[in-house]
């Protein structure tokens, strides 16, 4: 199965690549490496929730907020790979967390995004992986991704 099916397979499709709110592209390519801006959980333009995670309870929503910024960047690495079938592996994933002081499951709000790209892509989605605490984010979000991917030539 390809990886555009695997996505509809999951009721789901790439989103529109959100505009660069300054002076960055969402993606770009060197050689047969793809490298994304980090990328926000924002649905049709919005962020889908706002604030830091403060507690094991957050985990979960956290987790969900992952994975939508994860397909905005594979959204972000199709636009410049040639489409999402042309992304041949996932490299490399690092998940920003805004954190309050003793929240400390970071890796398990970076499963999220870690899940749906093993989902989309199977083992060529296996990736090493950085999961981040930070005080804030941009706009206020909770989470944001950015991905190394692997295109074909």
């Amino acid at each position: 199965m390809t990886a555009s099916q695997h996505l509809s397979s999951l009721g789901l499709a790439l989103p529109a690549v959100p505009t660069p709110v300054g002076s960055y592209v969402p993606a770009t390519r060197a050689g047969d490496l793809v490298y994304t801006s980090g990328q926000l959980p924002l649905v049709d333009g919005v962020l889908a929730d706002t604030g830091v995670l403060a507690s094991p309870d957050d985990v979960p929503r956290g987790a969900a907020l992952a994975r939508t910024a994860a397909l905005n960047a594979v959204a972000a690495a199709a636009s410049v790979a040639g489409g999402l079938d042309a992304i041949t592996r996932v490299v490399s994933v690092t998940v920003y967390v805004a954190s309050a002081p003793g929240f400390y499951a970071q890796a398990g709000v970076a499963n999220g995004a870690s899940d749906l790209l093993v989902a989309l892509f199977g083992d060529a989605g296996r990736h090493v992986r950085a999961a981040v605490g930070v005080a804030c984010l941009p706009l206020d979000a909770p989470v944001e991704v950015a991905l190394v991917v692997q295109a074909a030539a």
